[in-house]
């Protein structure tokens, strides 16, 4: 019995922090041998919010080597940049012909760019038809999607069914795949950790970037020897993720000061991401291999979506 598709893509608009990595990045590593796993660079998406050559070349190169290091393997996994598949904006067309403005006008992104006085672009108001030809293109099974994501998915589907009922049953109509045990990491400020709160911890950051994140964590006024309950501080929530030992825990109950806590997270954080450090910089300077990964990764995905497309032209009426 062949294995079920899942789907996920991944923006390049900035550095990886260990929400990322706890959030989803973990899952998908976790995940590559139970699917037939396709994981996309998203640059169209990304030229959304990031309109600069340079920097777009760069964030691209740097996610494909984050990656590879954090452990997704492209000989197990289909890994891809999405530009190198323009039959992905080829189908963003036709299912633009079939989908109305008031029907995307619901999109959570767009509503909230509206009510917050800016004017949305073209490119993202489209946004979700974009994402809906990513999925269905690949008749994906399932896509990883956080609580607050499903509409994504819910979109696809409807687009699919509605393709299916005007041309014939072409498209699968995909599952959201809900991590219910992912962990919602909580950044420095105590807000869920996001690039936009400027509350991360970097994915591959030096010891000094992990120092000046932790010694940020706000405490209270506690001292020492005053008993504290490690479930309400930001500082054991994120030391848990790298240290969950009872000891660290049991700590803060029997007088573990904030000033010893954060040294001891600084040092575990550190052991923990060093490795994976060194590991990134020794990818990162191999450009070819990460080149070549890319290359290898577009020509399996050409290859996948080429039937669909040909299915999908011949329905409409473009093959004569």
């Amino acid at each position: 019995m062949s294995k079920k598709i899942l789907l996920s893509g991944v923006q390049p608009t900035g550095t990886l922090h260990i929400g990322n990595y706890f959030g989803a990045i973990r899952q998908f590593v976790d995940l590559q041998d139970k699917y037939d796993t396709r994981i996309f660079i998203a640059d169209f998406h990304a030229i959304t919010t990031v309109q600069d050559k340079e920097l777009l070349s760069r964030n691209i190169y740097d996610i494909v080597c984050d990656y590879l290091a954090l452990g997704l393997d492209p000989e197990k996994i289909v890994l891809f940049q999405q530009s190198k598949i323009p039959e992905v904006a080829e189908l963003t067309w036709y299912f633009n012909c079939l989908t109305t403005v008031p029907y995307l006008e619901r999109a959570h992104a767009y509503k909230d760019k509206v009510a917050n006085g800016k004017e949305p672009s073209v490119g993202l108001f489209d946004y979700p038809i974009l994402m809906a030809s990513d999925i269905l293109i690949q008749d994906a099974h399932v896509v990883p999607v956080g609580q607050d994501q499903k509409q994504h998915i819910e979109f696809a589907r409807d687009i699919a069914e509605k393709f299916n009922r005007v041309y014939g049953e072409t498209f699968r109509l995909p599952e959201p795949l809900i991590m219910d045990t992912v962990a919602i990491v909580p950044g420095t400020d105590g807000r869920k950790m996001s690039k936009s709160y400027g509350n991360t911890i970097p994915l591959f950051a030096t010891e000094e970037e992990i120092k000046k994140a932790v010694m940020s964590i706000p405490t209270d006024s506690r001292g020492k020897d005053e008993v504290k309950n490690p479930d309400d501080l930001v500082l054991y929530q994120i030391h848990k993720l790298f240290n969950d030992t009872p000891e660290i825990r049991a700590g803060y109950t029997q007088g573990l000061g904030y000033k010893d806590a954060k040294e001891m997270l600084i040092a575990d954080i550190n052991a923990w991401i060093a490795p994976l450090r060194e590991k990134r910089a020794e990818i990162a300077a191999d450009r070819n291999m990460v080149l070549g990964v890319l290359e290898y990764g577009a020509q399996q995905a050409r290859t996948i979506v080429e039937e669909k497309m040909k299915e999908v032209r011949e329905k409409i009426g473009l093959i004569l």
